[in-house]
């Protein structure tokens, strides 16, 4: 069978989940992936959710991540192996990579992949997934006022980073080799909350406190549905929809803020006719709004679903349940089937050794030219990855449908052109070039063709129907270009029942079941709030990559589909799988998680003073007994998950007298993962993401100097602002592709191309 990836060698070194799910992207692309485990087997071989009864088999989670894999044992990493390798992913930090005999300066491609990164402050810091979504800023972001902030369930961060690590590791490669330091921080940073840095810089509000989307998730009379509103347009559908249109006709509530801030308005005239309506009965008609709606669903639902049932989105895993597949179709190397994960130190490879380079200088995907016809995050998030590697990336609006996240941000009345001010859209298209074409017009597709023609790679995250529409499908850009590779984003893939569906990131959040998992045990789900936008997005990047890379080999190009809903099910596989095995549906746990018995946000002295610990196994309850001065009602207690209550209600009443920031640093000292729950716009403060680097200054031509967030590690990235609409016009239809300045202006003239969105 041929793969993108046929005679990649990786070896993947480290216990996270994250470097676990990189070596999983690679091998299902292709790649030979040896995993290095400790004598004693890898963390996750043993992993059992809490709730979840012990197991005499290893854990079927780890089954899913390591299905392929070969896997070697040794306290230290065979020296040969790592001479042999293509790309190693190392999950450790310094010290930690010193022990295993990990030399990166003598390595053709490596990606370290630790909590903070290796260079910066914090290196050695303690950290869990719950903390660093803390740090990060999602957690503060998140919840009720009058409640706890709330951390997102399940482990979304770690797949995020390890997206992130398969992603750029594979670039790194293809450009000839190089060292990729990477922060799980970072990963998490730039998909967990929504550059609110950026939205205090350019909205001139402050942000702070945590809220919920209005409406987002909300009561129907059969069960749960979740609602994920993007556009002004959207809202006045929804309104008509509910049969409320006096609301459509406040204009604070064209926008989530206005809606937070009347939310107990819009809750309570909306509440009536969702009570009235089952959850198949409001999707139904949902979908002729075109509004994104979808039902709640959980481990127990979601392998049932038609849509799924229809494209085959779950898969028979050999080692005996149901699981995702691969969130990706390739029309010319299929991904590899799922396969037994391998017993411990099963096969040593025999790998002969490859000859030895200094890596390359520059960027690796310099001298790409990518095409972006993308839009709103996840799309946009894709292309922005492959423009910060170093890809040429020309992104593609109209004056008639300007990127819809230019307008998602709110409202200046300060300013002449306030769409040019969305923090969202300037956090993910720095970096590129733009102008406007009118697709549906001839003159507009003829222009669109001649891009192509010289261009390596088309991105698109319409739905379904809207390039075919255009006359612009694949064969199409084959037409201009042969060797053309299309990357497809489909919010729920290019066939099924829910094809034409929209869907934003929330929806598919809702829809797959990471709602679920989050939010109070007492309350409704929660979505993460978009955070699987991003992880779309650098999902679609490495398939770009690995496209890239066969095409190298075999001069073909192909289409790629990248369905955001196939990646959230793999990011919320563990629900699936536990269900399907030990027959329990997984669910909301508030701040507690499914790993650690003990972990909790609890308030510290002061207001909004919140402290986000966890205590991962005895060791650390040891040494947080010590911190705690040895008192008597925990010296008989062991850590275990039947003593968790009484232990958790004792930490709430100690941290209630302590000041936040001075017992955050007490925890660390003592090796207790802990972090202050920041709020998003402080994150730009964090002393570890300045001192590496991941705030890079640009200077917009409106709205000054901003900090950008480049991707997460270390190096210069950021090479131009966001781009105003239309803004490269001249310098691509006049310049590089001839158009006079005669032409220009009868295209601006017939609003074939333009600077100003249509009816402003």
């Amino acid at each position: 069978m041929p793969t993108p990836l046929s005679g990649l060698r990786v070896v993947e070194i480290g216990d996270r989940l994250a470097t676990a799910y990189a070596g999983k992207l690679l091998r299902d692309a292709g790649a030979d992936v040896v995993m290095v485990e400790p004598p004693d087997g890898h963390r996750l071989r043993h992993y059992r959710p809490a709730g979840v009864p012990p197991r005499e088999a290893e854990s079927p989670f780890f089954a899913f991540l390591a299905g392929g894999k070969r896997s070697v044992a040794a306290a230290t990493v065979p020296a040969g192996l790592l001479a042999a390798a293509d790309i190693v992913i190392v999950g450790a930090t310094p010290d930690g990579a010193e022990e295993l005999g990990v030399d990166v300066d003598a390595l053709r491609t490596v990606v370290t992949l630790s909590d903070f990164g290796w260079a910066g402050p914090w290196t050695d810091r303690p950290a869990t997934e719950f903390t660093l979504q803390a740090w990060c800023g999602s957690t503060a972001s998140r919840g009720e006022p009058e409640r706890p902030p709330i951390a997102v369930g399940g482990d979304l961060g770690e797949f995020v980073a390890g997206s992130y690590a398969a992603a750029i590791g594979l670039a790194s490669h293809h450009g000839g080799g190089g060292r990729s330091d990477l922060s799980v921080l970072e990963a998490m940073t730039t998909s967990m909350q929504v550059f609110s840095w950026l939205r205090k810089e350019l909205m001139l509000l402050e942000v702070v406190g945590r809220s919920t989307e209005v409406p987002s998730v909300e009561r129907a009379k059969d069960g749960y549905v979740g609602i994920s509103m993007a556009t002004g347009q959207q809202w006045q559908d929804f309104c008509a929809m509910v049969e409320c249109p006096d609301l459509a006709d406040v204009p604070e509530l064209r926008f989530q803020v206005g809606r937070w801030e009347q939310r107990d308005l819009v809750r309570a005239r909306t509440a009536d006719w969702f009570a009235a309506h089952t959850v198949e009965e409001i999707v139904e008609l949902a979908a002729l709004f075109r509004i994104p709606m979808t039902a709640i669903g959980n481990g127990e639902t979601l392998r049932t679903m038609d849509h799924f049932v229809v494209r085959g989105s779950f898969v028979d895993h050999p080692s005996g349940f149901r699981a995702p597949g691969p969130p990706w179709r390739m029309s010319e190397t299929p991904p590899l089937p799922a396969a037994l994960p391998p017993r411990l130190g099963d096969e040593a490879p025999t790998w002969p050794n490859r000859e030895s380079h200094s890596g390359a200088a520059g960027l690796p995907l310099a001298g790409v030219t990518i095409v972006d016809l993308t839009a709103f995050w996840a799309g946009p998030a894709a292309t922005h990855l492959l423009a910060m590697l170093g890809a040429d990336v020309i992104k593609i609006e109209s004056v008639q449908r300007p990127d819809g996240m230019r307008f998602a941000g709110g409202f200046r009345a300060d300013v002449e052109r306030w769409w040019e001010y969305s923090w969202v859209f300037h956090g993910v298209n720095s970096g590129k070039e733009s102008i406007t074409l009118d697709l549906e017009s001839d003159s507009g597709r003829e222009l669109l063709g001649r891009l192509v023609a010289d261009a390596d790679v088309v991105v698109e995250n319409f739905t379904p129907r809207v390039m075919e529409n255009f006359g612009l499908g694949y064969d199409v850009l084959k037409g201009f270009n042969e060797r053309i590779i299309e990357v497809r984003m489909p919010g729920f893939g290019l066939d099924g029942p829910w094809r034409d569906r929209v869907g934003f990131a929330m929806t598919m959040e809702q829809l797959a079941g990471l709602a679920w998992i989050t939010g109070y045990p007492d309350g409704l789900p929660t979505a993460p709030r978009g955070a699987c936008d991003p992880l779309a997005g650098v999902h679609a990047a490495f398939l770009t990559v690995a496209a890239l890379e066969h095409r190298g080999r075999t001069g073909l190009g192909q289409l790629v589909e990248v369905p955001m809903i196939d990646v959230v099910l793999n990011a919320s596989a563990l629900q699936v799988i536990e269900r399907d095995v030990a027959g329990i549906t997984l669910t909301r746990r508030g701040n507690r998680g499914h790993e650690f018995a003990v972990q909790n946000v609890y308030a510290c002295a002061g207001e909004e003073q919140w402290i986000a610990v966890s205590v991962r196994h005895n060791d650390d309850w040891q040494a947080l007994k010590t911190v705690l001065g040895q008192p008597n009602w925990a010296a008989a207690l062991d850590y275990s998950t039947e003593s968790a209550d009484t232990i958790d209600a004792h930490l709430a009443q100690w941290f209630a007298g302590r000041p936040l920031n001075e017992t955050v640093e007490t925890l660390l000292a003592a090796g207790i993962p802990a972090a202050p729950v920041v709020q998003p716009p402080d994150v730009i403060d964090n002393p570890a993401l300045r001192a590496r680097g991941f705030f890079q200054t640009v200077e917009h031509p409106l709205c000054g100097p901003l900090p950008y967030p480049r991707p997460p590690m270390t190096g210069d990235f950021v090479r131009s602002p966001a781009p105003l609409l239309g803004q490269h016009n001249g310098e691509i239809l006049g310049g590089a592709m001839g158009l006079n300045a005669q032409e220009l202006e009868r295209l601006e003239s017939e609003a074939v191309i333009g600077t100003w969105p249509s009816g402003l």
